[in-house]
């Protein structure tokens, strides 16, 4: 019995032995073929590295994820349900992003200048003159993937830098960084800020047009039909349809020319505006709330008792208990306000946050605060800013996690399903969200990498 365990244990050193200067050899081998083969240098996260993610309905190319048409009728699908990383932004560096009805604008560095990008519906110019590959080169109503915006029309100074961009329901504004804007697209309302010519054919004959203020510009905000411009003192100018006061203006109707919205807002130094269809908030540096447009739902509050569209801005007193207010979101029959303590406040009517069976809050209510990631565990936590679509709201917090809740059409929730979703829940994103854009049904989000 011992001489057998002698024998094994014998065997079993031999083994050991045999195997370790086999594997020595083998590595000295491996070593020596890994020195001849190439370096690769892969790029390491910065905490300035730019991501977009986008996410919602796909069929009108608005998402920009594919390269080519036989590409997406291969793998075609109508919307996309997670977050998806934009393969356009990991070899442009995009500033700013705005989504419209079915389309998406990028404003994309470039050296010593920037251009506009486009991807999506084009069937009023708004994305300028995109025409196909080939001999016959026939103007594109639509593009799958981002495709720069021709700018030339407008005569720009050379080295003129774009630095914001908003989106309408087929306009776009496009703001410099010396004060102007740049507008193009559908102008049957005016919402371009030039005279109206009946029969313009928008998509063979884009225009790009220059709007001409009196001062500088610092913020430019596309409503549904109509935009507004926000000038360095603090002044509201609108162009557009107004058919529910949205101009605010005074009067009702089309606006072909920009001009002030005063009425309580005279004298106020407002630091941004909100609209995304034909509701319009504004609020100025002491944090207090305006408000005029469409109040069919009670966004405009006892201002709008007597008559439901509001042509001239009115300053909104239910939100005193609130506090200062420093964001705001304007939806289609709601509206979001967030104070200086990151507490979120919804009213109007539809999906408020407050669960399924609340469906319309007269005045400002607080959605409690755990909802976006406040805790025992993260006690001081707080929502810096908010956003939202015509149905579909979301908050990104001091952590720049994104929150999203509202109607899910064609999952543009980025929750990984189609179900409305009726309270805040975290979106999952590899990425820290710095900005958020909301389109009638898709969603993009520009982000800063983890490091």
């Amino acid at each position: 019995m011992r001489s057998t365990i002698h024998r094994c244990h014998s065997c079993f050193s031999r083994f050991v032995h045999t195997r370790s200067f086999a594997s020595a050899s083998r590595r000295s081998v491996l070593r020596q073929d890994v020195s001849r083969l190439p370096v690769h240098q892969f790029p390491i996260a910065k905490a300035s590295d730019t991501r977009v993610y986008v996410w919602g309905m796909a069929a009108t190319g608005a998402l920009g994820m594919q390269t080519s048409v036989k590409k997406q009728a291969q793998v075609f699908t109508d919307f996309v349900q997670h977050p998806s990383r934009l393969s356009f932004a990991e070899g442009h560096a995009v500033s700013d992003v705005a989504a419209g009805y079915g389309f998406t604008v990028y404003v994309v560095n470039r050296e010593n200048e920037t251009q506009l990008w486009g991807t999506g519906i084009n069937t009023d110019g708004q994305l300028g003159i995109q025409k196909a590959p080939g001999p016959h080169k026939k103007p594109l109503e639509l593009l799958i993937y981002p495709a720069p915006i021709d700018l030339s029309a407008a005569k720009m100074q050379p080295r003129q830098r774009i630095v914001r961009v908003a989106a309408g329901r087929a306009h776009v504004l496009a703001l410099t960084e010396e004060g102007a804007v740049l507008a193009m697209g559908n102008n049957a309302y005016g919402q371009c800020g030039r005279k109206i010519v009946p029969d313009e054919d928008y998509f063979r004959n884009p225009v790009v047009n220059s709007v001409q203020l009196e001062e500088p510009v610092r913020a430019i905000e596309c409503g549904q039909d109509h935009s507004l411009m926000l000038t360095e003192s603090g002044r509201v100018f609108s162009c557009g349809w107004s058919d529910d006061g949205q101009a605010g203006q005074g009067r009702y109707g089309l606006i072909d020319t920009p001009g002030p919205a005063e009425g309580d807002l005279k004298g106020e130094q407002i630091v941004k505006v909100s609209s995304s269809c034909d509701t319009i908030l504004a609020v100025n540096a002491k944090g207090e709330l305006f408000g005029w447009g469409n109040s069919e739902y009670g966004q405009l509050g006892d201002v709008a008792q007597d008559n439901p569209q509001i042509n001239t801005p009115r300053h909104l007193s239910f939100t005193k208990e609130c506090g200062k207010i420093v964001d705001i979101a304007a939806g289609g029959s709601y509206c979001l306000i967030l104070n200086e303590h990151g507490d979120v406040f919804s009213w109007g009517y539809g999906i408020l946050g407050f669960g399924p069976e609340v469906q319309h809050r007269p005045a400002p209510t607080r959605i409690p605060p755990a909802l976006f990631g406040r805790n025992e565990f993260n006690p001081h936590a707080k929502v810096i800013s908010i956003a939202c679509g015509i149905t579909h709201c979301a908050a990104i917090n001091d952590q720049h996690d994104m929150y999203m809740w509202g109607h899910n059409r064609y999952a543009c929730l980025g929750l990984g399903h189609k179900n409305d979703q009726f309270f805040p829940l975290k979106v999952a994103l590899n990425a820290r969200v710095q900005k958020v854009t909301c389109g009638v049904d898709h969603t993009v989000t520009l982000c800063r990498a983890f490091v």
